[in-house]
């Protein structure tokens, strides 16, 4: 998480829906935004999410009604994605019908907050060549919002992973906002900087087989980019090794190989897999978060996160045009 200087989010409230282990409250918390409801539907990230917020999300979104819902004046959706099917050449609001998103669209027709702040995939952006985020633009903009979306990469926010997601972010056309996403920042950081001690590592973390290969890559420059030292087995995906002095590669919930869901790293001569509460650091949640006891649960929560910082730097300018708007 970056260090917050002003909360510019203070006094507004928010909700956390597809919560996850409750990325988004983390940022807009810091910004001393207030949420006032969550949904998660999976038990074991509800269990994580209790653990650190002091409750239980609502369970199944599609079964709950959105006229019970709190008002709010943020909306914040890490919703799956999902194909929608498309049948003549009207597109919006009836169109997203039997789809997950159908559900965030009904709450903001319901409550029609002040901000819709989504997070999703890349491959997102030209899903379903390009229908399913036509069929998210129209809805939103058929309930009132205008609608910004940017693909971003947390290696340009500080964060040393190269994770894209496209975010997307609507205001109430009565705001009259023409919102500009945050620009880069420098990064300071590498893999090697989010390590634990190797006291803290158990030794079936480490790799030891006959069938790890090293290239002649010297393991002495910092980049930002990743640095692939290695492989094992063929060097299909999960049996790559790459170095400290570079970036992370893309946390996943899920894949195979001996390097499965983090990728591995030659860490003091020895290739391994990050800790779950390394990762957690690579998707910028706190030391003090909780994490699951389950080392597969951890690694599936972290993999389909979102990462802490970007969201603290969109909330941050979301903050200041609900600030210069009077609101």
């Amino acid at each position: 998480m970056i260090r917050i200087e002003k909360k510019v989010l203070q006094g507004y409230t928010f909700i956390d829906l597809f919560a996850g282990i409750g990325g988004f409250r983390l940022a807009l918390e810091s910004l001393g935004a207030r949420c006032v409801y969550s949904n998660e539907w999976d038990k074991f990230a509800q269990q994580v999410y209790f653990s650190n917020f002091g409750e239980i999300p609502d369970g199944d979104i599609t079964k709950v009604d959105e006229k019970n819902i709190p008002d709010h004046d943020i909306l914040c959706a890490g919703f799956p994605c999902q194909a929608f099917s498309i049948s003549g050449k009207r597109l919006g609001f009836e169109d997203s019908r039997g789809t997950l998103f159908f559900d965030v669209a009904r709450i903001v027709k319901e409550k029609k907050p002040k901000v819709v702040f989504m997070e999703n995939v890349k491959n997102f952006a030209v899903h379903d060549n390009g229908k399913t985020l036509e069929v998210v633009t129209d809805t939103l903009k058929d309930l009132g919002y205008n609608f910004f979306y940017r693909v971003l990469n947390a290696l340009d926010f500080g964060v040393p992973q190269k994770r894209e997601r496209i975010y997307m972010v609507c205001f109430r056309n009565d705001l009259d906002v023409n919102f500009c996403f945050p620009k880069p920042v420098d990064l300071h950081k590498h893999v090697e900087d989010i390590l634990l001690d190797d006291k803290y590592i158990p030794p079936e973390m480490y790799v030891n087989r006959r069938d790890v290969q090293y290239n002649s890559i010297a393991d002495n420059k910092y980049c930002d980019h990743t640095i692939r030292l290695g492989i094992v087995n063929q060097g299909g995906q999960g049996e790559r090794i790459y170095s400290t002095k570079g970036i992370a590669i893309t946390l996943s919930a899920y894949g195979g190989g001996v390097f499965a869901k983090t990728g591995g790293y030659l860490v003091n001569g020895r290739p391994r897999k990050l800790m779950p509460r390394e990762c957690a650091r690579l998707m910028g949640f706190p030391d003090s978060f909780i994490i699951a006891n389950n080392r597969n649960q951890a690694y599936k929560q972290f993999g389909n996160s979102v990462v802490v910082d970007v969201l603290q730097y969109i909330a941050t300018q979301i903050g200041k045009e609900l600030e210069n708007d009077g609101e």
